[in-house]
């Protein structure tokens, strides 16, 4: 390894070689001359993979665990494993981040990836032995770091891990939101409302009903994400290039697991099959897909916040979304649901990274599949993305919405929907009678139904209670249905 000073910049350098020659690498850096080329061959997003935490603690958990294995087989010294196994250990607890500086999308199946981790391995290694970075005839990237493994095996491994790590992250989120809309629901249990389909009158609900519906939602979908993680327990690590484990020693693939099991404190297993486990992407799509499934179900209770806000005049305006910006530049007073806004966005993103998983999985060919940084950069972003926006739908939207419960009682009250809930007690005819004297004068349907003789002000507050109108609990004096006076309707 020869050092020289560049005439050209200030910064010192270091002479580093590999299959297509010498190049000259930043004295300082920790990373070498496969992270140079990476760097770049892959100018691409800007994001380098030091921008995902999860996705470097498991590099270096799967490089240690790797290194741990080797050493238990008499493959490594106790002064490399040592120096190896410590670097590991700063860069899992946050340590050289900066010096993972490959870009996420990357041609070569995370080939940059898994050397730009054994160059940073290897180099702070050598520090740690007293050695000069750069000094690979003491400690090598390749040699030491990627002993018994191969980009193939290290990096899906890796990448799983990284996932499970978000999913969890992501699930303990939902679970935020999810107590955020139950508490409303507790608080808003007997607020009485008119329930829509199509846009259109349907029948009496609470608002609390409402907004449990979404805390049921969120919990269903918490389930399925938390089976769908369970899929991606499964690694191959140790596979080697192909799934054939050639160059792996007798013994090292189940010691590898036990000690990743041991650093991540993850339940992981070694694939039946390691030659298809190698090539199948199947756990990144069915992941992918329930996160789509989390991002459409939670933009639609988005637009419904939106819609339910709408106003404050001419609009719902059945609750009130806390007012978090000015909503314009050129009309005083606007304010915008902006934290429902945000979270649609975000899960329009997911819906398309979905697609691009679904097509980088497709992609492959025969043992491998080349496009997993892709499925990596994809499941992450979307994942860490649902993560913050459901933070932040919890706590800066729903903790603080209020209900504007005089015009939801009035809504019920006027409602032509209403005549539904009263035709068990005035009958089919006249329900429908009055639902069109309604619509023709604009009278409210309980002011006519008093009018009209049909039941008295006793008896409608009576059928007007919450327990009765959204069948909150059986009423113990609920008001007697009178014969019909007309034909019931046909059974839809």
């Amino acid at each position: 390894m020869t050092t020289r000073t560049d005439p050209t910049t200030p910064a010192a350098t270091r002479v580093e070689h590999d299959l297509l020659g010498d190049r000259d690498v930043p004295a300082d850096a920790y990373w070498g001359v496969h992270t140079l080329r990476a760097l770049e061959n892959f100018p691409i997003t800007g994001v380098p993979i030091g921008d995902s935490p999860y996705l470097v603690e498991a590099l270096a958990a799967v490089k240690e665990a790797a290194a741990s294995a080797n050493h238990d087989l008499g493959l490594l010294d106790d002064e490399r494993y040592g120096a190896i196994a410590q670097a590991c250990a700063e860069i899992r607890t946050g340590g050289l981040t900066d010096h993972f500086v490959v870009d996420v999308i990357q041609g070569g199946a995370g080939t940059s990836t898994n050397m730009n981790a054994n160059e940073v391995i290897a180099n702070r290694a050598l520090e740690l032995l007293g050695h000069p970075r750069g000094a690979y005839d003491v400690l090598h990237p390749n040699e030491h770091v990627n002993l018994s493994q191969s980009t193939n095996d290290v990096y899906p491994t890796a990448v799983k891990i990284a996932i499970v790590k978000a999913t969890y992250a992501l699930l303990d989120a939902m679970a935020q939101l999810q107590e955020s809309f139950a508490r409303k629901a507790a608080e808003f249990h007997d607020v009485l409302k008119m329930g829509r389909t199509q846009l259109q009158d349907a029948v009496p609900m609470t608002l609390g009903q409402e907004f449990a519906t979404y805390a049921v939602m969120l919990g269903e979908d918490r389930d399925r994400l938390a089976e769908a993680v369970t899929m991606l327990y499964e690694i191959n690590l140790g596979a080697t290039a192909i799934g054939t484990q050639l160059n792996a020693p007798d013994g090292y693939v189940e010691a590898a697991r036990q000690h990743l099991v041991r650093i991540t404190q993850l339940p992981l297993v070694t694939a039946t099959d390691l030659i298809e486990a190698t090539q199948d992407c199947g756990a990144f799509v069915h992941l992918s897909g329930v996160l789509k499934r989390v991002a459409v179900k939670t933009s639609k209770i988005c637009n419904d916040l939106r819609l339910l806000s709408s106003g404050p005049r001419a609009g719902f305006n059945e609750i009130n979304l806390p007012a978090r910006q000015a909503g314009s530049s050129i009309m005083p007073g606007k304010v915008n649901p902006v934290i429902p806004e945000v979270v649609n966005q975000v899960a329009f993103e997911v819906v398309g990274f979905d697609m691009t998983v679904t097509m980088a999985a497709e992609a492959g060919q025969l043992q491998l599949n080349a496009f997993e940084p892709v499925i990596c950069y994809s499941l992450s972003a979307g994942l860490w993305r649902l993560r913050q926006a459901m933070i932040v739908l919890a706590e800066k939207c729903v903790d603080g919405i209020t209900a504007n419960q005089e015009r939801l009682r009035e809504s019920v009250e006027n409602s032509i929907g209403l005549v539904t809930a009263l035709n068990p007690y005035i009958g089919y005819q006249a329900a429908t009678d009055i639902a069109r004297e309604a619509l023709f004068t604009g009278a409210g349907v309980a002011e006519l139904v008093v009018a009209h003789g049909l039941m008295d002000a006793e008896q409608l507050a009576a059928i007007l209670r919450p327990e009765v109108l959204a069948h909150l609990q059986h009423a113990e004096t609920t008001p007697s249905a009178p014969e019909a006076t007309g034909d019931d309707p046909e059974t839809e």
